[in-house]
């Protein structure tokens, strides 16, 4: 038995065909559509990327106990519990967030990994000279502690962009050349995993002029293919510009999973090969008037992404599966699949009886972003329950402090103190840190949503009952996640 994971980040579940797109062209995914399971309810757990990469090796939530960080000391790790049982584990990847602070110790976890450089301003090429760049719309952040200029991503960006002239020299590219290399290689050999993982098409959405003429617009504005985190305040010409952009790089990554599903084909994979084709999270492109991610509140947009799996045990294909399922239940199903046993600790629920029958998997789950909403579904409704004004009180439980790009400053580690051990922490005690979340009561209020009459949540409902029903199940589950006490009374719960 094998199984290879096609991991694509920021793919926007509305934006393929087999979810209701009609006017981007991704007929790969239409394809992988006919030979898979497709989820309908499927919903991030913990935000943003390395969050929900903990979940992946984990199995259990991260958002509530601390932020962007690495995997822990105590964590369990699915692909070196895999290696422990006779699994090969590889990871081909052009995904930077593993190679700077705030990722460390994920991929090497893996027998073997290989990683492409150059995506959203990896700090690839030096060039001290300041690179040719057009003037664009918006102003970001650059997302490193230092006020050196050099350290901008987006100045890197521009640099690594000119050593990237065609498409082979792109990291997406690159990566799947790695990946099917992994397979060509290996296609013989028993009880492998394959972790093929691109960046894209998340922002900046850098691609070739062949993929942009597929989407032929007029516009004759400023450069603009990297959406800023804030409210939308360009023009419609702009906004459909940009979401022009973003179809062109998945498109980009539709000719890449093409080539995954040719040579399934070509080397009868399908016999003997789990296939998962999933995502991080979506990404808002001028839905509810927001550019980007976490600091909006999580809409369907952004929370409720594509899955599609193959199981060649049961092997349905071409259906639908409305069962609510996460990241936190793709790292147990590898392990049921390869007969590996569960850690206690891993709390995500194998895919394998609903994806042989249908089955219900669970009545509700969590998401979120740590300091952010906490939001639960139970799949018709979405209820995003907000903190006060303050955010507080809100702590990190890490023994690994550091954020991005970044280590925990000095500053913030003057009134640390030691937790004691969470259930999970493997009788570790951690450090317990102020986290230093910024008040954000624009987006932080509390909403329910009739996800099932207003897809397109353009309508907070009142509705108290339902309210009362989500916040007991939140409760619960919260508990079930070990929760710290003081989330429970950041968002004004009752324990």
């Amino acid at each position: 038995m094998k199984a290879i994971m096609v991991m694509f980040d920021t793919l926007n579940r509305h934006m393929l065909p087999p979810y209701g797109c009609d006017w981007v062209h991704a007929p790969n995914f239409t394809r992988l559509a006919e030979r898979t399971v497709t989820f309908d309810r499927c919903y991030v757990g913990s935000m943003p990327c390395m969050p929900a990469r903990r979940e992946l090796h984990t199995g259990r939530y991260n958002f509530l106990h601390r932020s962007w960080g690495p995997l822990e000391p105590f964590d369990d790790s699915m692909p070196e519990l895999l290696s422990q049982h006779g699994v090969y584990t590889h990871l081909a990847t052009d995904h930077q967030h593993y190679f700077e602070d705030g990722g460390a110790s994920y991929h090497t976890r893996y027998d073997s990994w290989q990683f492409s450089r150059g995506q959203e301003g990896d700090a690839w090429i030096g060039q001290i000279a300041d690179p040719e760049q057009p003037a664009t719309i918006g102003r970001h952040t650059p997302g490193i502690s230092t006020a050196s200029k050099y350290r901008s991503i987006h100045r890197q960006d521009w640099v690594n962009r000119a050593v990237m002239p065609t498409e082979a020299d792109q990291p997406q590219a690159k990566t799947f050349a790695d990946g099917l290399d992994f397979i060509r290689r290996n296609h013989a050999e028993d009880r492998w995993f394959l972790q093929l993982e691109t960046f894209d098409p998340h922002e900046p959405f850098f691609t070739q002029q062949k993929y942009k003429e597929l989407y032929p617009h007029d516009y004759d504005g400023p450069h603009f293919d990297w959406p800023p985190y804030r409210p939308v305040d360009e023009t419609p010409e702009q906004v459909q510009h940009m979401r022009y952009e973003y179809a062109a790089l998945l498109s980009m990554c539709d000719e890449y999973l093409g080539k995954v599903l040719d040579l399934m084909d070509e080397l009868h994979l399908w016999d003997d090969t789990m296939l998962i084709v999933c995502t991080d999270h979506g990404f808002l492109l001028g839905e509810h008037d927001w550019w980007a991610k976490i600091v909006p509140p999580f809409y369907e947009e952004v929370a409720h992404p594509p899955l599609f799996i193959w199981d060649p045990r049961s092997r349905r294909q071409g259906v639908r599966n409305d069962a609510l399922v996460q990241m936190i239940d793709f790292p147990v199903t590898l392990l049921d699949f390869f007969g590996a046993e569960i850690p206690a600790d891993m709390q995500g629920i194998s895919l394998a009886k609903t994806l042989a029958d249908g089955s219900p998997t669970r009545d509700a789950v969590l998401f979120g972003v740590h300091g952010g909403h906490v939001n639960i579904t139970d799949g018709r409704y979405v209820y995003m329950r907000g903190p006060g004004t303050t955010n507080q009180p809100l702590y990190d439980y890490t023994l690994m402090p550091n954020h991005m790009r970044w280590r925990f400053g000095v500053d913030e580690l003057q009134d640390l103190t030691l937790a004691e051990p969470f259930p999970f922490t493997k009788g570790c005690r951690t450090l317990k840190i102020a986290s230093r979340m910024p008040a954000r009561p624009f987006s932080l209020e509390t909403m329910l949503f009739d996800v099932e009459n207003d897809p397109r949540q353009g309508n907070p409902i009142s509705d108290p009952e339902v309210e009362a029903r989500l916040a007991t199940e939140m409760v619960r589950l919260m508990r079930v996640n070990n929760a710290p006490d003081e989330q429970f009374e950041r968002l004004g719960l009752s324990l």
